[in-house]
């Protein structure tokens, strides 16, 4: 399979959607933080390996926590990812925290105080 091919675009959405179910329903480990989302998957093209973004709404203890908790219940996420997907090969699992969604949040916070501040300087001119 081709890294540019619609098939491989595909199934790293399809492995994405399954891991977040997975994630949210069956894992019942207390130190993996309810606020745990499944940012993107990559897939190798030959299904061995997958990278799993994950992003955590949370400190970074609790960002810290959730990596450990789901490293330790890869080998169960992984199985129930074989039984709900039909793959050649079920891809090893390796989750790395994504602090994308947490940066976009702090910026959109960011450019709304400049924004009100510039009025509010308008206002004072005038």
């Amino acid at each position: 399979m081709k890294k540019n091919s619609i098939k491989y675009s595909r199934m790293n959405g399809e492995v994405q959607r399954e891991l977040s179910k997975i994630i949210a329903q069956d894992i019942k480990d207390p130190r993996i933080h309810p606020m745990t989302s499944v940012v993107s998957t990559e897939v190798t093209p030959d299904l061995k390996y997958a990278k799993v973004f994950v992003s955590v709404l949370g400190t970074e203890e609790e960002k810290e926590n959730t990596r450990i908790g789901l490293k330790s219940a890869a080998s169960h996420i992984r199985s129930c990812l074989a039984k709900s997907l039909n793959l050649r090969n079920t891809p090893e699992l390796t989750f790395i925290i994504d602090d994308s969604i947490e940066y976009g949040v702090t910026m959109s916070k960011r450019i709304d105080e400049v924004t009100r501040h510039d009025a509010e300087e308008g206002k004072n001119e005038e």
